[in-house]
């Protein structure tokens, strides 16, 4: 029995098709919404403590389907993302590739855990990505570590069970109707 056979099945049978379209739309949607929270004007108390968004949401996406959310996605999203920031074309291309790579892989172990342990994890993908980005920025120019480096890192920690939870149900809003 082909695809589209057992589809008209499922529906005669009342049971809800889902289209895969729909899932690459949400993604869509909230990796832009990611993007405009990445470039938005906040107060300078605000801006230093900005987590990278983008990658919060690509993490999610990631962990919760990583048939529709790979390296690709990371890949390109990373590399609109240096263009949307002015960075060196390609250095949130490689950080969000490497970071969305551990996740993949250990995406079936993280969907187990708890939101306090996948915290843990986030903690440290932040601080893999933050600390690759510094490293390459500082192969251009000598810089200096301050203390604001690790701010983004702890906020982004903190606003995961936020992020996990609102993306969760714009992923299972579609179910539930």
């Amino acid at each position: 029995m082909d695809r589209h056979a057992k589809r008209q099945q499922r529906r005669d049978q009342g049971q809800t098709v889902t289209n895969s379209y729909a899932g690459f739309g949400r993604i869509t949607v909230t990796i832009i919404m990611a993007m405009c929270l990445r470039i938005a004007p906040w107060p300078s108390f605000l801006a230093g403590i900005n987590p990278d968004w983008v990658l919060l949401v690509l993490i999610y996406w990631a962990l919760a389907v990583p048939e529709r959310a790979g390296i690709f996605h990371a890949w390109t999203v990373g590399l609109l993302t240096d263009v949307l920031t002015g960075r060196v074309f390609g250095q949130y291309a490689l950080a969000y590739t490497l970071v969305i790579y551990f996740c993949l892989i250990l995406h079936k172990r993280l969907r187990q855990f708890p939101l306090l342990q996948q915290g843990l994890f986030i903690f440290f993908c932040l601080l893999f990505s933050q600390i690759l980005l510094f490293w390459l920025k500082n192969i251009q120019h000598p810089a200096q570590l301050h203390s604001s480096f690790w701010l983004p890192v702890f906020t982004g920690t903190l606003c995961w069970p936020l992020i996990y939870t609102a993306l969760r149900r714009i992923r299972l809003s579609r179910r539930n109707k």
